[in-house]
Order: structure tokens, then sequence, then C-alpha cells
């Protein structure tokens, strides 16, 4: 999910220096969704693994 999160950044970064505005607002958009959920699957995720006692592997 991370890597369509840099996907669409990049997407809007070219399409902003395109002059594309419309384009990039949406991709810029999609890209900052696609990130926070990624950060609160990645909390949920390591707060299930400290419950469950394990720490990450290393």
């Amino acid at each position: 999910m991370l890597y369509w999160a840099v996907v669409c950044l990049i997407v809007a970064i070219i399409a902003g220096v395109l002059g594309f505005g419309g384009i990039a607002g949406t991709a810029a958009g999609f890209a900052k969704v696609l990130f926070f959920i990624f950060l609160i699957l990645l909390v949920i995720s390591l707060v299930a693994n400290a419950m469950k006692g394990r720490g990450p592997k290393l």
C-alpha cells in the first residue's frame, strides 16, 4: 500500500510540473489517503504484536 502512495505522489509531482493542476490535486489527495491508511494499519499491527508479547523479528 505504501508503494501505491508513493506512485500517486510521483504522478502528482509530474502532473504539477507539467501544469495539469486537477490531475495533480487528485493524485496528491489519493496518495495522502493511502499513506494514512498505511500508517493506521502499521500502528494496529504494532499494537497487536505488542499485545501478544512478541517483539519485532530482527
